[in-house]
């Protein structure tokens, strides 16, 4: 759980928050309410944002190291402090700095790990008020992403991202992340998603094989997001960024979530580090990274 990756000195916690890639993501249909069931295997790599959270007497306030971001209700980590307020009661307040690595709205999870590292640091500094199943339920309701984030790691989740199964770790590796200079828009690519043609859909047994077998390149070779088509479409230097890693040695490459974030598996380093140092001069937002679990 996060408590491991949370470090509390008196009335503050020191927190990372992981960012996250999807091996395989497929959309099984639309639901009334407008949520999308889906399918995913989402896996945790070593990119973080840092976050320390203050005990306080009351109020709440968020500042970033980012002048774009929100710092009222509007930011995700704002949200999640309230609702704990809300649900537990306690007449209490939080001071959160949150320092950016992740890149934003990137299909990295980057503020839903933000939500699920502040509801855990929260608890553990008014003395766990709350189960931890209560602070996965009100993380479901602030974002999808968020329940798979208090645990991390390897898991499959389906639902609307609420039900999560663990799966066998993955093996080390290189993963490679790049985000082009453009923002997406996941409700954008949702809507687009409920009337596009698929043709190619996750193998997600065959991930889950790799996976009981520490094989990197068969997870590598069954990478697979149903979005991606959709999201390629829309912006079309994500296939370049694609081809490129594959070309550079990637044992495999997709987008994550809806984008546009594209990441490559390596399983040696002299290739990843070489594919990232030639990424780095065209993009601003390119990270070599290790699996965590």
């Amino acid at each position: 759980m996060l408590a491991e990756d949370t470090v509390i000195t008196g009335k503050r916690a020191i927190s990372r928050s992981y960012a996250k890639i999807n091996l395989t993501l497929d959309v099984l249909g639309r639901r009334e309410n407008g949520y999308h069931d889906i399918e995913m295997i989402m896996q945790t790599v070593s990119l973080f944002d840092l976050i320390l959270t203050d005990k306080t007497e009351n109020g709440i306030s968020v500042s970033t190291n980012l002048r774009y971001l929100p710092t009222n209700e509007k930011n995700i980590a704002y949200k999640a402090a309230a609702a704990f307020f809300e649900r537990t009661g306690i007449k209490g307040g939080a001071k959160i700095m949150i320092h950016k690595n992740i890149p934003v709205a990137a299909g990295l999870a980057g503020g839903s790990g933000n939500c699920a590292a502040v509801l855990a640091a929260l608890n553990m500094l008014y003395s766990e008020p709350l189960k931890k199943s209560e602070l996965i339920e009100i993380g479901a309701s602030l974002g999808a992403d968020v329940p798979y984030c208090f645990d991390g790691g390897t898991q499959m989740a389906r639902g609307i991202g609420e039900i999560l199964m663990p799966l066998p770790p993955m093996c080390d590796a290189y993963i490679l992340l790049v985000k082009p200079q453009i923002n997406v828009s996941t409700s954008a690519v949702y809507e687009k998603i409920d009337g596009a043609k698929i043709e190619v859909r996750p193998d997600a047994d065959a991930v889950c094989r790799a996976l009981m077998s520490a094989d990197a390149d068969g997870v590598a070779q069954n990478l697979c997001n149903v979005m991606e088509s959709v999201t390629q479409n829309m912006y079309p230097i994500i296939a370049g960024i694609k081809k490129k890693m594959i070309m550079n040695g990637a044992r495999g490459a997709v987008m994550s979530g809806s984008g546009p974030t594209v990441f490559g598996i390596f399983t040696d380093f002299a290739s990843a580090k070489k594919s990232a140092d030639s990424f780095s001069l065209q993009f601003k937002d390119v990270f070599l990274t290790r699996p965590v679990n």
